[in-house]
């Protein structure tokens, strides 16, 4: 059976942020905590080793794969910082055309720094995809 790798634990949010190399990623991590929180009013959790979750909902996919995963995310990685927000809305991609500096891959959206982005829609690209997962995965 696949075990999931990314799951809600215990580690300290802040002692992760805290062991971020570079100085400008670790200051940009601390402003991603507070505009995550702030926007969606759960506290942040460490999923898996790497990923800042918050909230979290629960997954069934037609295969059958089930899981549990945050409602949005981050992670300060090594050459770029991962947001996660939900796929499959195509207000989504309208979002992210004012977004700013990014690249994409299928689940992730991946910056340099918060500077290159415009913040506001930051905000509107969380709410968007908190909403979107609530209402396809009501609990």
């Amino acid at each position: 059976m696949y075990e999931l790798k990314t799951k809600e634990n215990e580690s300290s949010v802040i002692e992760f942020i805290e062991n971020v190399d570079n100085p400008k990623k670790r200051e940009d991590a601390y402003k991603l905590l507070d505009i995550f929180t702030e926007t969606t009013g759960y506290k942040a959790k460490m999923w898996g080793p790497s990923i800042i979750g918050f909230g979290s909902y629960h997954y069934k996919y037609e295969s059958g794969h089930e899981g549990d995963a945050p409602l949005v995310g981050f992670s300060p990685r090594k050459a770029k910082i991962s947001l996660y927000f939900a796929t499959g809305d195509a207000e989504r991609d309208a979002l992210l055309k004012e977004f700013g500096k990014h690249t994409s891959g299928k689940a992730c959206v991946y910056i340099n720094k918060v500077a290159d982005i415009n913040v506001d829609v930051l905000i509107e690209l969380i709410k968007q995809s908190v909403t979107f997962l609530q209402e396809k995965y009501p609990n």
